[in-house]
């Protein structure tokens, strides 16, 4: 079976809060932030919670991704934003091998202004290389670059962008991809339309090669196709509809690779649902 979770609040203690709400929500994999998802702070950690996470996540068979803050754009303009962006995907892979994480996710970033993008390329590939070189080495968790919804100066929003993006850091083996549905659909692929999930992870396939898709974030839309606004819904409820992750879950691409949704949830009831309907979806 492929693995199918959630995004997991962490509030009150990583084990504390993580692994209860893995528990009711029915989580097969978990993804947690390790830092604030809007901030630049880099906290320590708490290493009894970490510990107890670990094991818990250990006994339960689950796996662990981080999703590194939001703030994260290697691409900017600016450097102070460069340096903090290395700065929080280091620390993520380093809490990441504290918790015993498979992956930690990061967004593709933006060169945000006209006519910086080669010089922003440039800076993914001084950025990443020495990370990517030191999980080789040490062999700590895989970073994931997740495509954006599109819109500004985006480095990757489409799935053909993962190309060139790859290419700036000659397609190391410790950068996987991270697929979002609802990134992938406000960036203009229509997964609505019949066969057009299959379409687009094939292509994705072709883009980057036979296994380096490592996660799936499974999202529903509030907008329409192209819309480049990241507003996700829960599965069936939105504009994408339930049809196109039943493809999702039936493509050889995802066999075996954890899928998590970040939809809406009032407590655990919004996640349990969707796990619910991807279980009924996997073939």
């Amino acid at each position: 079976m492929t693995p199918i979770g959630s995004h997991t609040p962490t509030s009150g203690g990583l084990a504390r809060a993580a692994l209860p709400y893995a528990d009711a929500a029915g989580s097969g994999v978990i993804q947690v932030y390790v830092s604030n998802s809007r901030g630049w702070a880099l906290p320590a950690g708490d290493p009894v919670q970490d510990a107890q996470f670990r094991a818990g996540c250990s006994a339960r068979g689950i796996p662990v991704y981080i999703h590194a803050s939001l703030l994260v754009n290697l691409g900017s303009p600016t450097p102070e934003t460069v340096r903090r962006s290395t700065e929080t995907l280091a620390h993520a892979l380093r809490r990441g091998a504290a918790i015993g994480a498979a992956g930690v996710v990061f967004h593709a970033g933006s060169a945000v202004d006209a006519g910086y993008a080669e010089a922003a390329m440039r800076q993914v590939r001084e950025a990443l290389l020495p990370l990517l070189d030191g999980i080789d080495a040490t062999g700590g968790p895989r970073l994931l670059v997740e495509p954006s919804a599109g819109g500004g100066r985006s480095l990757a929003s489409r799935v053909e962008h993962l190309g060139p993006y790859l290419d700036a850091v000659d397609r190391h083996p410790a950068l996987g991809v991270c697929f979002d549905t609802c990134h992938a659909w406000a960036a203009g692929h229509d997964l609505a339309v019949a066969g057009g999930m299959t379409a687009t992870l094939d292509a994705l396939v072709e883009t980057v090669g036979a296994g380096r898709l490592r996660l799936v974030h499974a999202n529903d839309s509030k907008d329409p196709c192209g819309s480049t606004r990241d507003r996700h819904e829960n599965i069936g409820r939105g504009a994408i509809g339930e049809a196109p992750f039943a493809e999702l879950m039936r493509h050889p691409a995802v066999a075996g690779v954890p899928v998590v949704v970040e939809t809406p949830t009032e407590k655990h009831a919004g996640h349990a649902a969707d796990i619910a309907t991807l279980k009924r979806l996997h073939p």
